[in-house]
C-alpha cells in the first residue's frame, strides 16, 4: 500500500495567505526553517501501478496533482488515476477541491455519510453544483463497522469510524454533532496485511477509536493544535481547539498522551497542522519533543509504503 501525502496543513494553507503569526511570516522570509504545505488530502493504492482513491478533496487539489505525477498517469487524452473520492467530512478544506473535479466525462465517484451528503447539497450545496458538470456517482459510507470497496482499487478495503469532532460551520448540526459528521478511516491492505488510521480532524479518543489506532502498522491523525488555548493565546479567536473539534498534542489528555499507549511498533504521523503550531517550526522545542517520542510531522510529497 502507498499512502501519497498531498497535502498537509489545516484549512488555509500554510503560509494561510493573511496571516502574519510567527510562523507565517517565518516562512515567507526565511528566518524560520519550515516548509510550506497545502491543505491536508492523501492518495491510496495498493501499489506503484494501479490507481488509487482520494481522500479530501482540498481547495488546493489542482496543484497537489501537478505535484505528483502519479494522479496523472497520462494514458488517454483525458486521463486520471483517481478512481473515487472519499470525504472524511463536509468541511470547506476537504471538499470545495471537488469543484476542480468537475471537468471528468462520467459522474464522480464519491464515498461520504449521510450527514456529509446532507451538508454538501444543503448547507454548501457542492453536490447540486457539480450536477451542472460531471454529476456525483454517490456512495452511502456506513457507521456500523462494514468495510467497503472503491470500484477500480482492488486489493484495498476500507472502514469508518464516527468521530468526536465538529461538522463545518454552515452545517444544521454544527452546535448539536450527529454520528457521521465526521469520521476516521482504518484502511487495509487485503494481501499484506498492513492497515493505517486516517483521521485528519478528531477532538476525542474513544475506546473504539483507540482500539483502531493501537490495530493499525501506521496512524495520520489530526496534529491541528499543539496546545488546547493556541488561538485563543494568540488572540485569533476566543475558541480553544477543543471548542472546534481538534484534540491538541500537548497537554493532559493530549494526543502525545494517547500515543505512548500505543505499541511500540506503530509509525505515527501528525498531518491537518495549522499555521500557527509551532511543531512546524523544525528548529522548535516542540518539534524536539515529538522527534523524541517518534511522532513525525507530515509534510508534502511525504509517501508512506506498508
Amino acid at each position: 500500500m502507498r499512502i501519497s501525502v498531498l497535502g498537509s496543513a489545516a484549512g488555509g494553507g500554510f503560509p494561510q495567505w493573511n496571516c502574519n503569526c510567527r510562523n507565517c511570516a517565518g516562512v515567507r522570509s526565511g528566518s524560520v526553517r519550515c516548509k510550506p504545505r497545502t491543505q491536508s488530502s492523501i492518495f491510496v493504492r495498493p501499489d506503484d501501478a494501479s490507481d488509487g482513491v482520494l481522500f479530501n478533496a482540498s481547495p488546493d487539489i489542482l496543484e497537489q496533482v501537478r505535484a505528483r505525477p502519479e494522479l496523472q498517469p497520462a494514458r488517454a487524452l483525458r486521463d486520471t488515476a483517481i478512481a473515487g473520492v472519499v470525504l472524511m467530512d463536509g468541511q470547506v478544506d476537504h471538499a470545495t477541491g471537488l469543484f476542480m473535479l468537475r471537468e471528468r466525462g462520467s459522474p464522480l465517484p464519491l464515498w461520504c455519510t449521510d450527514p456529509v451528503a446532507e451538508d454538501l447539497s444543503q448547507g454548501n450545496p457542492i453536490l447540486r453544483v457539480l450536477g451542472h458538470y460531471c454529476g456525483v456517482e454517490r456512495h452511502r459510507i456506513g457507521l456500523d463497522g462494514t468495510p467497503f470497496r472503491v470500484a477500480g482499487v482492488a486489493g484495498l478495503s476500507f472502514r469508518a469510524l464516527p468521530l468526536s469532532s465538529k461538522p463545518a460551520p454552515y452545517s444544521p448540526h454544527r452546535e448539536h454533532p450527529v454520528e457521521g459528521d465526521n469520521i476516521g478511516m482504518l484502511i487495509s491492505d487485503e494481501k499484506t496485511g498492513a492497515t493505517v488510521f486516517y483521521a485528519p480532524g478528531l477532538g476525542a479518543i474513544t475506546p473504539p477509536v483507540f482500539d483502531a489506532m493501537a490495530r493499525a502498522d501506521a496512524l495520520l491523525v489530526d496534529g491541528t493544535f499543539w496546545t488546547d488555548d493556541e488561538m485563543p493565546r494568540l488572540g485569533l479567536s476566543k475558541k480553544t481547539a477543543r471548542d472546534i473539534g481538534h484534540l491538541p498534542q500537548s497537554g493532559p489528555g493530549g494526543m502525545m498522551e494517547w500515543f505512548a499507549k500505543l505499541p511500540a511498533h506503530t509509525r505515527r504521523c501528525l498531518i491537518h497542522i495549522n499555521n500557527t503550531n509551532p511543531i512546524l517550526d523544525e528548529d522548535s522545542d516542540e518539534r524536539a519533543a515529538l522527534t523524541a517520542a517518534r511522532i513525525e510531522v507530515c509534510e508534502d510529497g511525504m509517501l508512506i509504503q506498508l
